[in-house]
């Protein structure tokens, strides 16, 4: 009879989701693992298989985390430009107040298409948020707010490079105010 577990799992990924998010992939060691988690290096690699498995695990959980978020303020009631306004908004004040990042984004920069399993769900992360954008675009152009004739595959996919594009000035120090006339130039753009 093997020993049970002396760690939630669930709560493992989360924190070291964080360790990761603050430090990189890179320069994360298996002992900031060990050390963040309170777990011994043979439970570490037990629980999760390997460092690199961890990180998908973390991932996956900050990704299923944000998209959660973006698509419960995509899907309030109200006109659309408006809420693509506060999505974008609320992005850019999290990414200025968290000197981290956003983590997809680091992944992406940092680990770029050299981590096949990664880079799938870094992918997969974008598209999930463009899809969350066309949505609300198509939305917004079968309620008149939006032109017919915009191409909502063209508009989400605008939408998606400025936001990254966004993350990236965050993390270099931009303030909100440089941020905010961004969007505000997006959202007239619809």
């Amino acid at each position: 009879m093997g020993r049970p577990k002396q760690f939630d799992p669930d709560v493992a990924v989360g924190q070291a989701m964080d360790v990761f998010w603050s430090k990189g992939y890179g320069a994360t060691t298996p002992n900031d693992l060990v050390v963040a988690l309170g777990i011994g290096k043979g439970s570490l690699y037990h629980a999760f298989g390997s460092k690199h498995a961890l990180f998908e695990k973390a991932l996956e959980r900050y990704r299923d985390d944000q998209a959660a978020g973006l698509i419960e303020l995509l899907d309030r009631p109200g006109p659309v430009k408006e809420r693509l306004r506060t999505a974008l908004e609320f992005l850019v004040e999290v990414n200025v107040a968290d000197p981290r990042g956003c983590l997809v984004v680091n992944t992406a920069t940092e680990l770029g298409g050299g981590e096949p399993g990664v880079a799938e769900q870094v992918r997969s992360q974008f598209e999930r948020t463009r899809s969350a954008f066309r949505a609300a675009v198509e939305e917004g152009r079968r309620s008149g707010e939006i032109a017919a004739d915009r191409d909502p595959e063209a508009l989400s996919s605008m939408i998606l490079s400025t936001l990254l594009g966004l993350q990236v000035l965050a993390r270099a120090g931009k303030g909100p105010e440089r941020m905010n006339q961004v969007v505000e130039g997006l959202i007239d753009s619809l």
